[in-house]
C-alpha cells in the first residue's frame, strides 16, 4: 500500500513538473510543435517538387508556398477585424444606446441595475475587446517567425531523420517509429485538408447567411468564420457571438439577434458536428469531450497556437497508442466511434 501510495505521488509529481515545463517553455515547445505539424503537412509538397528540381530550389519553394498561406490567413483576419473595429467606432453611441434602453427596461421590470455600472458604462469595452484581439493577432508573428525558422531545419532534416532510425540496433522499434511516423503525417495531412474544407465551405455559408439575413459587414463575418474555423471550438465561438452582438446593436431588437445566433450556431453545428466527422473518416475520429478539453488544455498552455495544434497533438498522441498492444486500448477508449 504504501509503495503504491509512493507511486502515486510520483506520478503527480511527475504531471505537474511535465505541465510546469510546457507552460514555461512555451516560447520554444509551441513553435517546436507547430514546426513539427508543418513539416508533415509540407512534406508531400516538397518531396514531389525534389523529383523536379533541386533539393534546395524544392526547400525554398515550399517554404514559399507555406509563408503564403499563413500571410494570407493573416492578411484576412487583420482586413476582417479591422473592418470590425471601424465600424465599432463610428457605431459607438449605438451600443451606448442600447445598454441604455436595456437598462430602462430591466429597472421596469424590478431588476435594479448599479449606478456605478451605469455611469462607468460604455462601448469602449466592446472596441477594447477587439482591439486586443488584433494584438494578440499581431503578437503572433514572433512565434511564426520561430515556427518558421524550425520549419526549414525540419525539412532538411527529414530525410536523415528517416535513415537514422532505420539504422537503428533494435528493428522492431526502428520500424514501430517509422510505422507511427508515416500514420500520423497522413492523419495530419487529411485533417489540414478536412479542415480547410469545412473552412472554406462555412466561410461561404456564413457569409450567404449573414447577407440574407441584411447584417452589416457580411464579407468580414465570412472571412472570419472562414479563418478562426481553423480553431476547433473556440474559433466558431468568436465567429458567433461578434455577428450576434452587431444584430442586436444594428437590428436594435433582441428577437432579430436571437434568429442570427441561431442561424450561425445551426451552420456551425452541420458543419463541424455532422458533415465534418463524415467526411474525415474513422481515421481522425476522436471523442468529441477529448477534443473540447484538448483544445481549452492546449489554449491554456500555449495561447492560440495550443488552441489550433492540440486536436493535431492527440491526433497523433492517439496513433502512438494504436501501435502497441498494452496501450492500444487508450485509442480504442478515446477514439469517440463505437466498435463492433
Amino acid at each position: 500500500m504504501t509503495s503504491r501510495g509512493a507511486l502515486t505521488m510520483l506520478g503527480l509529481c511527475t504531471a505537474v513538473l511535465v505541465l510546469a515545463a510546457l507552460y514555461f517553455a512555451r516560447s520554444i515547445l509551441a513553435p517546436v510543435a507547430f514546426s513539427l505539424f508543418v513539416v508533415a503537412i509540407v512534406w508531400p509538397l516538397q518531396r514531389a517538387l525534389e523529383s523536379r528540381i533541386p533539393r534546395l530550389l524544392a526547400l525554398i519553394a515550399a517554404l514559399v508556398v507555406t509563408l503564403l498561406v499563413v500571410t494570407v490567413l493573416g492578411a484576412l483576419i487583420t482586413w476582417a477585424f479591422g473592418a470590425v473595429g471601424r465600424w465599432l467606432i463610428d457605431n459607438a453611441l449605438r451600443f451606448q444606446a442600447l445598454y441604455m434602453q436595456s437598462t430602462d427596461w430591466l429597472e421596469e421590470h424590478g431588476i435594479l441595475v448599479t449606478s456605478l455600472l451605469v455611469e462607468n458604462f460604455n462601448a469602449g469595452w466592446l472596441i477594447r475587446a477587439v482591439q486586443e484581439v488584433g494584438l494578440r493577432l499581431h503578437g503572433l508573428v514572433t512565434f511564426v517567425v520561430i515556427t518558421f525558422v524550425f520549419t526549414a531545419l525540419g525539412l532538411l532534416e527529414v530525410d536523415i531523420a528517416r535513415k537514422n532510425i532505420g539504422h537503428l540496433g533494435n528493428e522492431e522499434v526502428a520500424r514501430t517509429i517509422l510505422q507511427a511516423s508515416t500514420q500520423i503525417a497522413g492523419k495530419f495531412q487529411k485533417y489540414m485538408l478536412v479542415r480547410s474544407e469545412m473552412s472554406v465551405l462555412t466561410g461561404l455559408v456564413v457569409w450567404g447567411f449573414t447577407l440574407l439575413a441584411g447584417l452589416e459587414l457580411a464579407t468580414a463575418w465570412g472571412v472570419i468564420a472562414f479563418v478562426l474555423n481553423y480553431i476547433p471550438f473556440i474559433g466558431p465561438l468568436v465567429a458567433t457571438v461578434f455577428p450576434t452582438l452587431f444584430a442586436l446593436a444594428q437590428f436594435g431588437s433582441w428577437q432579430l439577434a436571437v434568429i442570427v445566433f441561431l442561424g450561425l450556431n445551426l451552420i456551425q453545428f452541420l458543419i463541424g458536428s455532422y458533415l465534418e466527422p463524415r467526411i474525415a473518416g474513422a481515421a481522425l475520429s476522436v471523442s468529441p469531450f477529448l477534443v473540447l478539453f484538448a483544445v481549452f488544455f492546449w489554449a491554456f498552455l500555449w495561447g492560440i497556437p495550443g488552441a489550433f495544434i492540440g486536436v493535431p497533438i492527440v491526433i497523433a498522441a492517439l496513433t502512438l497508442c494504436e501501435q502497441r498492444d498494452s496501450t492500444r486500448w487508450i485509442a480504442t477508449l478515446l477514439s469517440g466511434r463505437e466498435r463492433r
